[in-house]
C-alpha cells in the first residue's frame, strides 16, 4: 500500500509540475489536459482520474501553491511582520513560473467569470484571510488603533510590490523591501 501511495504522489507530482509548466508557456486559454499529460509523461486520464477537467486542475494546483506561498509571519512587531511578508511575496511573485502565470490569470479571469469566481475564493480570500491576521495581530497588540480599515491595509500590502514585480516588470532594489515597509508601517498609521 506504502508503494501504491508513493507512485500516486509522484504522479501527481509530475502531473502538478507539468501543469506550471505548460500553463508559463502557453496561459490558460490555450493550455489542454493533453499537452499537460504529454509533458508529465502519463495519460490523458491519469489526470481525470483526479481532476474533471481542466479548470478544477486549475483551481486546485493553483491555489494549493499561490495559498502555501505567501505566509503572513509573526515576529512579535508589525514592522517585522510586513517585511517578512513582503519577502516572502517578492520570493513567490519573481518564480520564473510565477511571472507569466500571474498575469496571465488575471487577463482570463476578466474573460472567464467562472474562473474568477473560484480564483477569488480559493486564491484571494485566503491569502487575504492570511495577511488580515498581520494586521490584527498589530491591533491586538495596540500597534495600530482598534478601528484601523484592515481592507484598505490589505489593499496597501499587496499592491505596490504586486505592481512593481508584475505589472511593471522591474525587480527592486536591494533596500526596496525595507523602504517599502517604512512606507507602509506609515500608511498603516496614518
Amino acid at each position: 500500500m506504502t508503494v501504491g501511495k508513493a507512485l500516486h504522489d509522484d504522479v501527481t507530482d509530475a502531473i502538478g509540475a507539468a501543469f506550471f509548466e505548460e500553463l508559463a508557456v502557453t496561459g490558460y486559454g490555450r493550455l489542454s489536459v493533453d499537452s499537460v499529460a504529454k509533458r508529465a509523461g502519463v495519460g490523458k486520464a491519469a489526470i481525470y482520474r483526479r481532476w474533471p477537467s481542466k479548470q478544477r486542475m486549475a483551481i486546485e494546483l493553483i491555489s494549493s501553491v499561490a495559498v502555501a506561498a505567501v505566509e503572513a509571519p509573526d515576529t512579535g512587531s508589525l514592522r517585522g511582520d510586513i517585511r517578512q511578508f513582503l519577502a516572502n511575496a517578492r520570493d513567490a511573485l519573481s518564480h520564473p513560473l510565477a511571472r507569466p502565470i500571474v498575469p496571465d490569470l488575471l487577463a482570463e479571469a476578466h474573460r472567464n467569470p467562472e474562473l474568477a469566481d473560484a480564483l477569488l475564493s480559493t486564491v484571494r480570500d485566503p491569502r487575504r484571510a492570511k495577511a488580515g491576521a498581520l494586521v490584527e495581530r498589530a491591533i491586538a497588540r495596540g500597534e495600530l488603533p482598534a478601528d484601523t480599515d484592515v481592507d484598505l491595509c490589505l489593499d496597501f500590502l499587496a499592491g505596490p510590490l504586486y505592481w512593481r514585480l508584475t505589472a511593471i516588470n522591474t525587480d527592486p532594489g536591494p533596500d526596496y523591501l525595507d523602504r517599502l515597509t517604512d512606507k507602509l508601517v506609515a500608511a498603516f498609521h496614518a
